[in-house]
């Protein structure tokens, strides 16, 4: 019965976006890639390499970061006035032969009116490979890495009023496509229509002040964004 009323349901309406935000990592590619595992692994390496820390330490540390800042980049930033290229060069240095083309996800996107953006806590040289590996290259009208944030990462609200201002988007009109929930709150503070990728990652429920008890902040929860920007009505 729930899969014919599915099936009967009006297609949702995304006509009135004009901005489509996407995050990168364990979104635009599959989160079974484990990829994020291998860069987690190498900021507990930095990590332990630059405050000569032992491996716990290390992860205690990384993860402390992430929660309180959104990145463990800034933490070490704040704290210890870690060079940011030198983390991101390291960090980011890793195997990406595990993603292979999507096509359908290519012409999913390519299908979309208005302006496309990457929007990542990561490097710009680490999305601009994931996309040429995944075939998305030629599709985005930019690339919103940490440093454009100016080193303040997702979920500080500061990073999505900084894309909204330097884009020029109303964010009524434009929608953040997110893996982490905890990432989707600030989007729809600036009245964004969010869309939480839910993937069953370890990482997906995880954030600073991860876990919400409502999910008010989320208007859309899918389980394959290709399937998704196919069927929505643009």
């Amino acid at each position: 019965m729930d899969s014919v009323q599915s099936m009967l349901a009006p297609a949702p309406d995304f006509r009135h976006i004009n901005t489509w935000i996407f995050d990168l990592d364990n979104t635009l590619y599959r989160a079974d890639s484990n990829l994020f595992a291998e860069i987690e692994s190498r900021m507990n390496s930095f990590i332990m390499r630059e405050l000569k820390l032992s491996e716990i330490e290390a992860m205690t540390l990384r993860s402390q970061y992430y929660r309180q800042y959104g990145s463990t980049l800034s933490g070490l930033i704040v704290h210890y006035q870690a060079d940011p290229e030198k983390f991101l060069s390291y960090v980011h240095d890793i195997d990406l032969s595990s993603l292979r083309p999507d096509p359908a996800l290519a012409q999913a996107i390519a299908r979309l009116p208005g302006k496309r953006y990457v929007f990542t806590n990561g490097c710009r040289n680490h999305a601009g490979r994931v996309l040429e590996k995944t075939g998305l290259t030629g599709l985005m009208d930019g690339i919103w890495d940490i440093r454009a944030m100016g080193f303040k990462p997702k979920p500080q609200p500061e990073a999505y009023e900084t894309i909204m201002a330097d884009t020029g988007s109303d964010p009524a009109r434009a929608v953040l496509f997110e893996d982490m929930a905890v990432n989707l709150a600030p989007a729809h503070a600036l009245g964004m229509t969010t869309v939480w990728l839910a993937n069953g990652s370890v990482w997906s429920d995880q954030g600073p002040d991860a876990g919400f008890e409502r999910r008010d902040h989320i208007h859309h929860t899918i389980d394959d964004l290709g399937n998704f920007l196919q069927t929505i009505r643009v």
